[in-house]
């Protein structure tokens, strides 16, 4: 009964969630986390359809749905690091969300390892796959909120502007969802226990669209630029990577020229 409850609340929350990111047209401005909440809407009703079919039907569908849902949450989490620069966007190299990519990129590699610590002792090997699965967008989203809380002076945002309050719905679940995972690796899964912290971490993704709803529905903040040293920190990280690639690219031509004499 509870299980539905937060299930339909959490569809209807999803479908409130699009609406509004439609009618403040946000959807232009964060374009993959409109896409991201509209997979979620859609794969949460498939799911919820198919949850009765054969085990062979329905995990195969899992999969691909985790699957797409760490990769949308990666682009997510590229357009808030690009949309949290957005006043200096003009100063910067072209293509510079390219290596903010790669970054996040190289974080979830690191991190990879790391996720799985915590392993729920029954897991084998494709188990634990779809776990780290989880746990490494999970584990970046909270450091990326941390980070946006925690340099929101610098960098001209607060609690009223999008990035943040995108940043700090995703850091709330994620933070309850790794708790409920480290607490699954004492338990056993046929356990009561064990399906109620499953509740939970619903319900902290329910609270998380809940509060999406009630900030898209009030009107953003006006954007505050970046403090002086972090701005001319940020360009100097951009203009001497632009200087690096003009010298490969010198390097090349004159490499070129040599071998032609």
């Amino acid at each position: 009964m509870t299980e539905s409850l937060v299930l339909g609340c959490g569809l209807a929350a999803e479908a409130v969630l699009v609406l509004l990111l439609v009618r403040t047209r946000a959807f232009k401005v964060l374009p993959a986390f409109f896409i991201y909440i509209c997979w979620s809407l859609l794969s949460d009703v498939l799911l919820y359809e198919l949850r009765a079919v054969p085990a062979k039907i329905y995990y195969p569908v899992y999969e691909a749905q985790m699957v797409t849902d760490a990769t949308l949450m990666f682009a997510v989490l590229v357009e808030l690091g690009w949309s949290v620069l957005r006043p200096i966007r003009s100063s910067l190299p072209k293509h510079s969300w390219i290596g903010l990519a790669v970054v996040i990129l190289l974080a979830g590699l690191v991190l990879w390892p790391v996720a799985g610590m915590a392993f729920p002792s029954h897991l084998g090997s494709a188990g634990q796959f779809f776990v780290r699965l989880q746990q490494v967008p999970a584990i970046l989203r909270v450091v990326i909120f941390f980070g946006l809380a925690g340099f929101s002076q610098v960098i001209g945002i607060g609690w009223r502007n999008r990035e943040l309050q995108v940043a700090t719905g995703l850091g709330f679940y994620s933070i309850l969802s790794l708790a409920v995972t480290v607490f699954h690796t004492h338990q056993s899964v046929v356990s009561q226990q064990y399906h109620w912290l499953d509740e939970l971490g619903s319900a902290g993704y329910l609270c998380a669209l809940v509060y999406w709803v009630a900030a898209f529905a009030t009107k953003e903040a006006e954007r505050q630029n970046f403090s002086p040293q972090m701005a001319n920190f940020l360009l100097l990280i951009g203009g001497t990577a632009k200087a690096g690639r003009v010298a490969l690219a010198d390097y090349a031509v004159t490499k070129s020229r040599f071998k032609d004499r």
